[in-house]
């Protein structure tokens, strides 16, 4: 059962964070939309986006769950659609498993969120390919078994299979950040680093393609399973406000508290609306551009304001070292920034409606 998680070492450093990844691979909760000719259970991105839900409604792991989309988007999901049937046949099994856990990096540390500034290199050889540069900030990376690569090849954004044992490829366990703390993060350093060619996946040039449509796919439904927290949150805070008494009634009692619970859920229902529509696309073959940026950009700042309130309602109580509630704020400022930053969603849905930068009349 998913429930025994709860009874696993509390996630405070790269193995009991492995130990959880693995436990939740081991319940099968990584096969959601995936054929089952692949080892999937061949149902639906709304069942996903359940699974995810109640998943973050019981472990209350904000880290996990970036640990689990990360692999899930990043590798999982870019393999499934641009593999070659060998390399699906591969990687896919190990991967829906746990056996083997994954990721994808992306970020530099000169290019932040804009793909167009990546410069890491690969060079094609007569025995495959040679890699050479620095991700940082790369979710998973520390208990990370392979990650998939995004370089220039011939000047063309392509995508590799990098496992943490080949030769060049050093997967660090630094920096950290103080949020999703549970996620392990680090920076990925290529160094004459040598993979086979048949570790490419896809074709030369079709990394930014690949590149969007996994940030897509990240960005609609990295919130089912916040949600879920959110939720879980909620109700304490309800709980809470029956209960506290301040100036002789109950906290819940005066209007300005009601109306930030009422807020809240409202914010709740609103992330939980839009994930289902993407979900809803998905399951019926649409294109999700445009409605993923619009999750992601209204999830990520009303799940900051959420935390916000919450830690208002709760007072001093809120700021208490360790509270949960509190450190979940670090996490919703961090929810801003990672799949690409807020500013990042505002351009993609200006461009999408034909305004924005280089718009001209």
């Amino acid at each position: 059962m998913i429930n025994d998680l709860n009874q696993l070492p509390p996630a405070g450093n790269k193995y009991a964070s492995k130990l959880r990844f693995r436990h939740c691979a081991q319940e099968q909760i990584l096969k959601h939309a995936v054929p089952t000719e692949y080892g999937g259970h061949g149902d639906s991105f709304h069942d996903l986006t359940e699974a995810h839900q109640a998943l973050g409604k019981l472990t209350q792991d904000s880290g996990l769950i970036l640990s689990i989309n990360a692999h899930l988007w990043g590798s999982v999901f870019p393999i499934l659609l641009y593999g070659t049937e060998q390399q699906r046949q591969e990687w896919l099994p190990q991967l829906l498993t746990g056996e083997m856990i994954a990721g994808h990096a992306i970020t530099e540390t000169q290019a932040g969120s804009d793909i167009n500034g990546l410069e890491a290199i690969a060079t094609q050889t007569k025995d495959g390919f040679i890699l050479n540069g620095n991700k940082r900030f790369i979710t998973n990376t520390p208990i990370a078994d392979m990650l998939l690569v995004y370089a220039l090849l011939d000047g063309q954004l392509s995508a590799f299979l990098v496992k943490k044992e080949d030769v060049g490829a050093n997967f660090r366990e630094s920096p950290q950040v103080n949020a999703c703390v549970t996620a392990t993060m680090g920076d990925v350093i290529l160094q004459g680093c040598l993979i086979p060619a048949d570790r490419q996946l896809g074709k030369i040039g079709a990394g930014k393609m690949m590149l969007q449509n996994a940030l897509e796919l990240e960005r609609a439904f990295i919130f089912a399973g916040i949600s879920g927290i959110m939720g879980a949150h909620l109700t304490s805070v309800i709980n809470y406000s029956r209960e506290r008494q301040a100036g002789g009634v109950l906290l819940g009692s005066y209007q300005a508290i009601s109306h930030k619970i009422a807020e809240m859920k409202v914010a709740l229902d609103t992330i939980r609306l839009w994930v289902n529509e993407c979900a809803r696309l998905k399951d019926h073959n649409k294109r999700i551009t445009l409605a993923s940026a619009q999750t992601k950009l209204f999830a990520s700042e009303a799940f900051l304001q959420f935390c916000l309130d919450a830690v208002q309602i709760l007072g001093a109580n809120g700021m208490v070292t360790n509270n949960p509630t509190l450190a979940l704020v670090h996490d919703a400022l961090a929810s801003r920034l990672f799949s690409g930053s807020s500013e990042i969603q505002k351009n993609i849905i200006a461009a999408l409606l034909g305004t924005g930068e280089g718009f001209k009349r």
